[in-house]
C-alpha cells in the first residue's frame, strides 16, 4: 500500500481520487515495465490487487479503481504457490502416522496416547469428502452436519452459512456418509465426554457470554433463536453468524447446556478455527520423526533438498479442499470415459445439460468463475490428455462397467506430474 500511496503522491493524486487508469499505470510499472529492474510476478501482483480493493472499499471509494473480483484487474500468469496435493492412499498413510500415532509399520507406537485422535481424524477426512475451507469446516454447528442423504445413499448434503464462506454467499456442500459417520462416531463418544467433563468442572458457568438456544426454525431462511444469561431474547438467520458468534451458543442437553459448536477442545470449548493449523503441523512433524532420520530432519523443510522432502507427506487444512478437488476432477473423468461409456457427441450433450467435469468442481468448489478452479488448483493437471490415461479396456459390459483402479490412476498421475505426494514414492512401491 505504500508503494501505491507514494506512486499516486508522485502523480499529486489523493489516494481517494485514484482513477482506474492510475491503477493500470501502477500495475504496468509493476509487472512489466523494461525500466523496473524488480518486476513483480502476477502472484504477488493479485495479492497486491486484493490489498489495494479493500482499502479503496474501506474509503468508500467509487467507483473502485482496482477490483481483484473482475478478471481484467487479475493477473493472466497468476498459479498460487500454496497448491498441494495428496493422493487418498497418501492421506491414510498421514492420518495413521500424524494423527494416530502409528509406526512405520503401521502399528500404534508404544506410548502413544492422543486424547483428541478421533476429532482430528474425523475433522480431516469431513474435509476430504466435502472440499470444504477450514473455517467452513471448522465452525460448522452440530445440527448442520448433514444427514439427509441422496438418492443413493453414498453422499449426505447439507448446506454452509455465507458468512463463514470466504465469498459471503451461502452454498449446498456434499460429505460421503463414511465422512459423517466418523463425525457422529465423535460427537457420540470423544465429544461427548469433553462436554461432560466441561460440566463438571463448571467452565460453560464461567464464561461471560452465553446463548441458550430455543428455536431453530425451518424454511429457506433458517433462523436461530436465543435467550442470554440476562433473559434477553435474540436471534439471526443462520446463514448470517460467524464463527465467534456460534461459539456462543448453547443447546440444552441431558446434563445442562452445552455447545452448539461442532469440534470441541480437550476442555470441551469451542475450538477457534485457525486452531487446526496447529493440529495440522504436529503432524507433519510426527510424520517426519517417523520417515525421516535425525540428520534429514536437522534442516527445517523449507532448507531440505527436494528428494528428502519428499520423503515424507506434508499437509495443511487447505491440503484437503486441493486434494478433494482433485479426486472429483479424476473420478468425474473416470465416470465420463468409462462407466458412461459417453461418445464425443454425447458427452458434448451431458455438458450442455449437467456441465463438464471441470464445471462441476468449480460447482463443489463455490468459486465464481471456472477459470479460478483451473487456475489456482489444478492447472498442472490440465495439460494431461486424462481422456486417454483413464480410458480403460475396451469391453462389453457397456452401461455396467465399474469405475477402474482409482489408486492405480492417482499413482499414475503422480508419477507423470510434479507436486502430487504419492505413497509409491514416499515408501517405495513395496508399501503399496
Amino acid at each position: 500500500m505504500r508503494l501505491l500511496l507514494d506512486f499516486l503522491s508522485s502523480r499529486d493524486v489523493p489516494w481517494r481520487r485514484a482513477t482506474q487508469q492510475d491503477l493500470d499505470d501502477f500495475r504496468d510499472w509493476r509487472c512489466d515495465a523494461p525500466q523496473n529492474p524488480e518486476r513483480i510476478s502476477g502472484t504477488k501482483w493479485d495479492r497486491e490487487a486484493a490489498a489495494f480493493t479493500k482499502l479503496f472499499r474501506w474509503g468508500k471509494v467509487s467507483p473502485l479503481p482496482v477490483d481483484v473480483s473482475r478478471r481484467e484487474d487479475r493477473a493472466a500468469d497468476s498459479v498460487s504457490s500454496r497448491v498441494s496435493w495428496l493422493t487418498p492412499r497418501t492421506w491414510g498413510l498421514w492420518s495413521d502416522i500424524g494423527l494416530r500415532g502409528h509406526s512405520r509399520a503401521g502399528m500404534p507406537a508404544p506410548g502413544w496416547e492422543s486424547r483428541t485422535e478421533m476429532r482430528n481424524t474425523s475433522f480431516v477426512q469431513l474435509l476430504l469428502s466435502s472440499a470444504l475451507r477450514r473455517q467452513e469446516g471448522g465452525s460448522l454447528l452440530t445440527f448442520e452436519l448433514p444427514t439427509r442423504r441422496l438418492r443413493h445413499g453414498r453422499y449426505c448434503h447439507g448446506r454452509i452459512a455465507g458468512a463463514v464462506t470466504r465469498s459471503k454467499n451461502s452454498r449446498v456442500f456434499y460429505a460421503s456418509v463414511d465422512a459423517v459417520g466418523q463425525v457422529e462416531a465423535y460427537i457420540q463418544s470423544e465429544r461427548a465426554l469433553a462436554v461432560q467433563r466441561a460440566q463438571a468442572a463448571g467452565r460453560y458457568e464461567r464464561l461471560e457470554e452465553m446463548r441458550l438456544i430455543t428455536r431453530v426454525t425451518g424454511g429457506p431462511r433458517t433462523k436461530v433463536e436465543w435467550v442470554d444469561r440476562n433473559g434477553v431474547l435474540g436471534g439471526r438467520e443462520l446463514s448470517r453468524l460467524g464463527w465467534v458468534e456460534r461459539q456462543s451458543l448453547f443447546l440444552e442437553g441431558p446434563d445442562g447446556p452445552e455447545p452448539a459448536y461442532l469440534w470441541l477442545s480437550e476442555q470441551g470449548l469451542p475450538m477457534a478455527p485457525e486452531r487446526w493449523s496447529g493440529v495440522f503441523r504436529a503432524a507433519n512433524l510426527r510424520c517426519e520423526e517417523v520417515l525421516l532420520t535425525a540428520g534429514e530432519r536437522a534442516f527445517t523443510r523449507d532448507f531440505r533438498l527436494a528428494e528428502v522432502r519428499g520423503k515424507s507427506p506434508y499437509a495443511t487444512p487447505h491440503s484437503t479442499r486441493h486434494s478433494a478437488a482433485l479426486y472429483l476432477l479424476v473420478l468425474l473423468n473416470e465416470l465420463f470415459e468409462s462407466r458412461y461409456g459417453l461418445s464425443k457427441a454425447e458427452r458434448r450433450d451431458f455438458a450442455l445439460l449437467f456441465g463438464d467435469p471441470w464445471w462441476l468442481v468449480k460447482t463443489i468448489l463455490g468459486h465464481a468463475d471456472v477459470e479460478t478452479t483451473k487456475r489456482h488448483y489444478l492447472a498442472p493437471v490440465a495439460h494431461l490428455q486424462l481422456e486417454s490415461i483413464l480410458a480403460m479396456a475396451e469391453t462389453d459390459s457397456g452401461q455396467d462397467q465399474q469405475v477402474g483402479d482409482m489408486d492405480g490412476i492417482f499413482a499414475r498421475l503422480a508419477r507423470e506430474t510434479a507436486g502430487i505426494q504419492d505413497i509409491d514414492a514416499l515408501l517405495g512401491t513395496a508399501a503399496s
